[in-house]
């Protein structure tokens, strides 16, 4: 634990602590609404836990420039409120929406609409960073264009608080599409519903959002919420969310998606249109973790393989429940490759389970390097992932990577013990 929470106002605060700290030699931890699933924002040494909740303003909300600058404390759900009132639409959409904008960038997190639109790195668009020594920095901006020597935005952009503290974001915005729906489809096998995925992008729909999901999730997910999905039954599922300005358009794409989804063995295709059956649809997808939280001891895997090798990696994954005795639970965003493994704990002893857990997620996780995957799609390495880096990255990259940290923070006092093994 930390040996004291700061909680600051200002970045002229923020600048002052950590100028304090970095001469005194005391570790800094920031923290957002601690979401985080990799550990990151847990203070590893004790010192100071920079908490960034109270920094939690939008400065200006620009429309002729489609742009928004916020303090990092902003909520990434108050964000997508206060922008699609005006028609406007910030499509970084992670699971967990009462993130914080600073914990998403230093994550880059993805979410849904990543398939379609990309990353946080790819909205964001200036960043003021106060330094290790309390230096305040201003990079990138307005201009859609920057080609200015090095790209240090892109460096602090999911470093994890290791280099620097966040203390203003500019966010790129873009015109909200017009009409949207949804398609919930049940498919008798997993493999058919992984394969599916490959054949909806390989028709163009250009679904998104395009989400997997196994029966056993959506069993949990109805028992958190108290309520039902329009199908259960099968084992596995996928969520295709497609978007026009035009009836024509969005007809086309939902009738490619759908005739994808029966062609490739899906039982039924229900149709989300109206804004209530898709709230509902959204709301159940983003409960598959606090559902699991709720009823289950678990861990997850957030890696991340090319979406053409989702169904090899399906195929390679579901034959470790009977190895390790345990459930493996698929749900995440299939579109992108970034299917979220949830190791669910079932009669291990408090002596087995730390074991086959460890054993079980080095696994998919080699799996993932196999397939040409990576380690973390959006959560992050952290604290609990930090051991698998060099099974990405190698050791000269890792290399490199401390060299960089040096230059940023000498004296080793931003976030230590994360990231690196």
């Amino acid at each position: 634990p930390p040996s004291i929470v700061v909680s600051p106002h200002t970045t002229e605060e923020v600048s002052k602590l950590m100028a304090y700290a970095n001469k005194h030699m005391i570790p800094v931890t920031p923290q957002g609404s601690r979401t985080g699933l990799s550990g990151a924002n847990h203070p590893v040494y004790g010192g100071i836990a920079l908490n960034m909740e109270h920094m939690d303003k939008v400065i200006e909300l620009d429309e002729e420039n489609l742009m928004i600058t916020v303090e990092p404390g902003v909520l990434v759900m108050d964000v997508h409120e206060k922008t699609e009132e005006i028609g406007l639409l910030y499509p970084p959409d992670p699971g967990e929406n009462s993130g914080t904008i600073g914990g998403n960038i230093n994550t880059n997190a993805g979410g849904m609409r990543a398939m379609k639109y990309g990353v946080t790195r790819d909205f964001v668009n200036g960043l003021e960073v106060v330094l290790p020594t309390g230096e305040v920095i201003n990079l990138g901006g307005k201009t859609v264009k920057d080609s200015t020597a090095y790209s240090l935005i892109d460096l602090i952009i999911g470093s994890e608080g290791t280099l620097g503290v966040v203390t203003k974001a500019t966010l790129r915005l873009i015109p909200m599409p017009q009409k949207t729906a949804l398609i919930y489809a049940p498919f008798e096998s997993i493999e058919d519903a992984a394969k599916a995925v490959s054949e909806i992008i390989r028709r163009k729909v250009n679904p998104f959002a395009l989400e997997f999901l196994t029966q056993h999730a959506v069993v949990t997910i109805e028992r958190y919420l108290e309520r039902k999905l329009p199908d259960n039954s099968n084992p596995a599922y996928l969520i295709v969310g497609v978007e026009s300005n035009s009836d024509t358009e969005l007809e086309t794409a939902l009738e490619t998606a759908g005739e994808a989804c029966l062609d490739l063995g899906a039982v039924e295709v229900y149709l989300a249109e109206t804004q209530k059956q898709q709230d509902d649809l959204w709301e159940a997808r983003k409960a598959m973790a606090d559902a699991y939280t709720a009823f289950y001891e678990s861990d997850e895997a957030d890696i991340c393989v090319p979406s053409s090798k989702i169904s090899e990696f399906v195929e390679k994954a579901m034959p470790l429940e009977q190895k390790y005795g345990v459930l493996v639970i698929a749900v995440g965003h299939a579109g992108d490759g970034n299917i979220h493994w949830s190791v669910v704990r079932q009669d291990q002893s408090d002596e087995e389970w730390p074991i086959v857990l460890e054993e079980a997620i080095e696994e998919l996780i080699e799996i993932s390097m196999e397939l040409g995957g990576t380690i973390s799609g959006e959560h992050g390495i952290g604290y609990t992932k930090k051991q698998y880096l060099p099974l990405k990255v190698g050791e000269k990259q890792v290399e490199l990577m401390k060299g960089i940290k040096n230059v940023f923070d000498p004296n080793g006092i931003m976030n230590p013990g994360k990231v690196f093994p």
